[in-house]
């Protein structure tokens, strides 16, 4: 596990982008659950990370791609599917489990 933010970070409606090893991920916080998924869209690589929570839906800045951050499971297509990582929270950190 490798510590990306602290909770004060990451308040709920948040999304960051975490870099571990050369590799971005996009950490949210939806309903004061914090999920952490894969950094780059399918569509075109945009960051995921410097996108938006929008109606419980993780948004993609460049071309609006929508993933439920749940289940990595895109919006529009269920096809279509990103890589989600575990999380644990201690002592006030977030911790996620990549590669």
């Amino acid at each position: 596990m490798t510590r990306v933010a602290s909770v004060s970070e990451l308040p709920e409606g948040a999304v960051i982008e975490a870099r571990v090893n050369g590799t971005c991920y996009a950490v949210c916080n939806l309903n004061g659950q914090i999920h952490a998924l894969e950094g780059s869209c399918p569509c075109t690589g945009g960051p995921l990370g410097q996108g938006a929570l929008r109606e419980g839906v993780l948004v993609c800045p460049w071309h609006g791609w929508r993933f439920h951050p749940e289940t990595g499971v895109s919006f529009y297509d269920e096809e279509i599917k990103i890589a989600r990582y575990a999380v644990k929270v201690e002592a006030g950190e977030v911790f996620i489990d990549v590669p």
